[in-house]
């Protein structure tokens, strides 16, 4: 089965737990829209230990976002990369120009501003995240809005000093696994970019 096939049709097969095991259901669905059912595979032989992995799967991940909802974890939302109209671009530029003199300009400028920030593409702002590859926006927290964050500020945060990977997953909505492979990520870089920094004695 592949994706070029003229009539768009897929036999699948549905698992779900009303279905005994070893008796799939068959049924072709248009694929060119969203099937609505928790398990759909192209039709081929699946071994009982496959599909018992799958159910496990399945139950696995109903399990984090529960126990995700329980938290108060709120998953984050990506907004793809939009190409602006000439027209809608002169109109940004211009309102940019308009604000741009209120900006803070340094660390000094805003540390004593006031919060929450309303700066949110600083960099440093936590209420989203800018894909440098895609351009893609993800909003840490999309059903809250800015003045509704505890944190604005991942500077504030780092001049109070140190905090757990658990709070730091909440200021980013992020798993503390998450979070310790971003650390780790973050801390190769640095390695390596001091092991590529030249012999100051040379």
């Amino acid at each position: 089965m592949t994706r070029d096939n003229p009539k768009r049709l897929l036999e699948v097969r549905l698992f779900t737990g009303a279905i005994p095991s070893g008796q799939p259901s068959t049924l072709v669905v248009d694929k060119s829209r969203s099937p609505p059912i928790p398990f759909i595979h192209a039709y081929t032989t699946h071994t009982p230990r496959t599909v018992e992995i799958m159910a496990k799967s399945e139950q696995t991940r109903r399990t984090a976002n529960a126990r995700g909802a329980r938290k108060g974890l709120r998953r984050s939302k990506t907004i793809a990369l939009k190409r602006l109209t000439e027209e809608e671009r002169k109109a940004t530029e211009a309102l940019l120009d308009q604000l741009e003199h209120l900006r803070p300009k340094h660390r000094d400028d805003c540390r004593m501003a006031d919060r929450p920030c309303p700066y949110v593409s600083c960099k440093y702002h936590l209420f989203l995240d800018v894909n440098p590859h895609t351009g893609s926006i993800k909003l840490n927290f999309p059903d809250l809005e800015v003045w509704e964050l505890s944190e604005t500020c991942a500077l504030d945060v780092a001049d109070r000093g140190g905090i757990t990977l658990e709070e730091v997953g909440e200021l980013l909505n992020l798993t503390r696994e998450r979070i310790r492979q971003v650390e780790a990520t973050g801390l190769e870089k640095l390695r390596v970019g001091y092991d590529d920094e030249p012999d100051s004695d040379m």
